[in-house]
């Protein structure tokens, strides 16, 4: 494989991290004009900087060849007191995503590829999952779990069970607490590790 492959790879990789960066700041923006959210952080491989590996790509697997790691989707820390207009908070994030596109701000996000951790202010109780789906219960094989969508549009995972360390990006991907406003751009985080 040729070296210019590679860091034309590269290139994608880190710009498809950039891109969920800005999505993640044009949802904060959309959110934070919901007074029963508490605070909003960046979580997952797009709040940390970027690592080598051997990624999933056939070619690049065939070779053991290493590139930036590949971010797959946004994952977002969602703190919230009340869970009555979850919809209204889903369809929100979509139509600012839209308006991003439309604008020409450079990303092209769509909704689906948020997944949104709802957690309980203060004790940081995992509450459930922001469902993507346009209708609640949409009469999908995910809505058949027990308890999804008993609260409208609080998705419920089989057998997930948050891992202990969740929420560690959190602390430094904090992008909104209510009280303090806006804290950072996504941007802002670091992208790639030294080395």
């Amino acid at each position: 494989m040729r070296r210019s492959e590679i860091e034309e790879q590269d290139r994608y990789l880190l710009e498809r991290q950039r891109q969920f960066r800005v999505a993640a700041d044009v949802v904060t923006e959309a959110w934070m004009a919901f007074p029963e959210v508490e605070a909003i952080a960046v979580i997952g491989s797009v709040a940390k900087p970027l690592w080598k590996e051997i990624p999933r790509f056939r070619e690049f697997r065939r070779e053991r060849i290493e590139v930036w790691h590949e971010c797959g989707d946004l994952d977002l820390a969602l703190w919230i007191d009340r869970q009555h207009r979850l919809g209204e908070i889903r369809r929100a994030a979509g139509r600012a995503l839209s308006k991003a596109y439309e604008s020409g701000l450079g990303i092209s996000i769509v909704g689906h590829q948020l997944d949104v951790f709802l957690f309980e202010p203060v004790s940081d109780r995992y509450l459930g999952r922001l469902c993507s789906f346009s209708r609640c219960p949409k009469g999908k094989r995910d809505c058949l779990v027990p308890d999804c969508g008993a609260i409208p549009f609080n998705k419920v995972i089989a057998d997930f069970v948050p891992h202990a360390d969740l929420l560690a990006p959190a602390q430094h991907g904090m992008l909104y607490r209510r009280g303090s406003g806006r804290l950072q751009s996504a941007l802002g985080l670091p992208a790639v590790e030294a080395g």
